[in-house]
C-alpha cells in the first residue's frame, strides 16, 4: 500500500532535544542570513572534566529541525597573541557590508578578539593580530546588535554588563567603554540583545547556579535595562547557561544549553553541554512567554528536505550512537611526502549494530525509484531504511560489501519501495558488527 501520513504526526516518537547528538555543544550563537539559520557553538571535548575547549562548530538548518554539521570554522590558533590552546568560549557572528565577524572571548583577562570571513562557512581570519576589547578580567560572552539607524554595539560581561560603540569597519570602537549601571536582576553571563518592535532586549544566564535564561527590556540600547522574568526556568537539569535568540520564517525561537546528553549515560557532573532549542512567543505588550525546560519534541519544522538531491549524512533531526569525524584526504600520506591534498571531508562514525539516523520531513514527492549512499567499507554491514518510525516499514536496504578496498570510498544502490510517497521522517538503521562503515553522503533518484 501506499505510505501517507500526517508528517509531524510521529514527530515524537523519538526525543529531538537536544538538537546535536553527535558532539558535546555549547553557548549557541544562531545566525540568521539567505534563509538559512547558521549556528555557532562552543565545544566540550568529550574527555572534558572541567572546561576543556578548542574551538568553534557551525551547524546549519532551513527548517528548524535537521542540522547539518559543518565541523570547525575557528579555533584559539587562528589568534597568535592568545597565549594558551584551551578557552574558546562563547561566541557571536554578524554580517555587516558583506563580511562576517566573529566575536571570540579570551577568559582570564586576554581579551576579545575578531575575527573576519567572506562567507558564514570561513576561513575566518584575525584582522588586528590584536585584542579588539582588553578592559578587565570579565571581558567574555560577546553580544552584537546592529540598530535601525546602523549603530552597532557590543556587550559584553561576567558578572557586569559593559558595552561599547563599534565603528561601522565593526573591527574598531568609539567613545568609552561603558559599564551598564543598571544590571538587570538575575543577571550573570551570557548577553544576548536584539530589538522588536521598538523594544530592545536583553536576554541572559541568570544567576548562577543553576542558571536558567532570564530577560529584560528596554527603550535604548544603553539601558536603562527592566528586568521581566524568565524566558526559561532555571533547573538542575541546565547549571549553566548560554541564550540565543532569532527570528526565522515568521517565528522566534530560542536557543541554550543542558547537559541532557551527558545524563543520558552518567549521573556524574561534567563539563560536557549540549545544544537545546524551541520556539519562543511573545505577550502582546511585547513580554516574553516563559516555559519551565525544553521540550522533548522541540518546535515544528518550517520546511521538508528534498532527498533527490545530496544530503550529507551529518544532517540529522536524532541520532543514536554515532560520531562525526573531519579528515583532509591526501594523494599520499607519507612521513617524508604527504603528496597532494585531494579533499577535505566530514563524515559519519562509530557506527555499530542498531545505531541510526533519523531524518525529518523528507518529501518523496510521487516517489523515489533507488537510493544511493556513499560509504567507506570497514567490516561491511546493512543500512535499513524505515520511514517514520524506528521500526517503520523498510522501504529500501543498501548491503554494504567489503569488496572494495578499506579506506576507499565507494558508491552503493538499492531499489526503493514504490509506494514511498509525500513526506515522511527515514531513518537510517545500521546492521551489522561493530564499525561498520564510514557514511559520507545518500541521495534518492526518482
Amino acid at each position: 500500500m501506499t505510505l501517507t501520513i500526517n508528517y509531524y504526526a510521529d514527530a515524537q516518537t523519538v526525543q529531538q532535544q537536544p538538537i546535536i547528538q553527535t558532539k558535546y555543544t555549547a553557548d549557541p550563537a544562531p545566525m540568521v542570513h539567505n534563509d538559512t539559520v547558521f549556528l555557532y557553538t562552543s565545544h566540550d571535548e568529550d574527555d572534558a572534566m572541567g572546561f576543556k575547549m578548542f574551538d568553534w562548530l557551525l551547524y546549519s538548518s532551513t527548517d528548524m529541525v535537521n542540522w547539518t554539521e559543518h565541523g570547525v570554522v575557528a579555533s584559539l590558533d587562528d589568534f597568535d597573541w592568545v597565549p594558551y590552546d584551551n578557552g574558546a568560549w562563547a561566541v557571536q557572528c554578524i554580517e555587516r557590508n558583506d563580511k562576517f565577524y566573529l566575536y571570540c572571548p579570551m577568559p582570564g583577562g586576554v581579551g576579545i578578539g575578531v575575527l573576519v570571513a567572506d562567507s558564514p562557512y570561513g576561513p575566518f581570519k584575525d584582522p588586528l593580530g590584536k585584542p579588539l576589547i582588553q578592559n578587565s578580567d570579565h571581558d567574555i560572552d560577546p553580544t552584537i546588535l546592529i540598530d535601525d539607524d546602523g549603530q552597532a554595539y557590543m556587550y559584553w560581561g561576567n558578572p557586569k554588563v559593559y558595552y561599547v560603540k563599534l565603528n561601522e569597519d565593526m573591527i574598531s570602537y568609539s567613545g568609552e567603554i561603558m559599564e551598564e549601571p543598571t544590571t538587570p536582576d538575575n543577571y550573570q553571563e551570557g548577553p544576548w540583545v536584539w530589538k522588536r518592535n521598538g523594544h530592545y532586549y536583553m536576554a541572559y544566564a541568570s544567576t548562577c547556579c543553576p542558571e536558567g535564561i532570564g530577560y529584560a527590556m528596554s527603550d535604548s540600547p544603553t539601558g536603562p535595562w527592566e528586568y521581566k522574568g524568565m524566558i526559561v526556568d532555571a533547573s538542575e537539569k541546565s547549571r549553566g547557561n548560554h541564550p540565543g535568540i532569532i527570528e526565522y520564517k515568521g517565528k522566534s525561537y530560542v536557543f541554550g544549553h543542558s547537559y541532557d546528553l551527558l545524563k543520558k549515560t552518567t549521573p556524574k557532573f561534567y563539563e560536557r553541554r549540549s545544544v537545546e532549542m524551541d520556539a519562543m512567543e511573545y505577550n502582546p505588550d511585547g513580554t516574553i512567554k516563559n516555559r519551565y525546560y525544553w521540550s522533548i519534541e522541540g518546535p515544528e519544522q518550517v520546511g521538508t528536505l528534498d532527498p533527490f538531491r545530496r544530503v550529507e549524512a551529518e544532517t540529522m533531526a536524532w541520532s543514536e550512537g554515532v560520531k562525526t569525524r573531519f579528515e583532509t584526504e591526501w594523494e599520499g600520506d607519507f612521513d617524508w611526502d604527504r603528496g597532494i591534498r585531494i579533499a577535505d571531508r566530514l563524515f559519519v562514525t562509530a557506527i555499530n549494530h542498531g545505531d541510526y539516523i533519523k531524518v525529518q520531513g523528507v518529501d518523496f514527492a510521487d516517489g523515489a525509484k533507488s537510493v544511493e549512499v556513499s560509504v567507506s567499507p570497514l567490516y561491511g554491514g546493512k543500512i535499513e531504511i524505515r520511514a517514520d518510525k524506528i521500526d517503520g516499514p523498510v522501504i529500501a536496504t543498501v548491503e554494504i560489501n567489503t569488496t572494495s578496498e578499506q579506506g576507499i570510498w565507494s558508491t552503493f544502490t538499492a531499489p526503493v519501495n514504490k509506494n514511498i510517497k509525500g513526506v515522511h521522517d527515514i531513518y537510517f538503521v545500521f546492521r551489522g558488527e561493530k564499525n561498520l562503515i564510514y557514511f559520507d553522503w545518500w541521495k534518492f533518484n526518482k
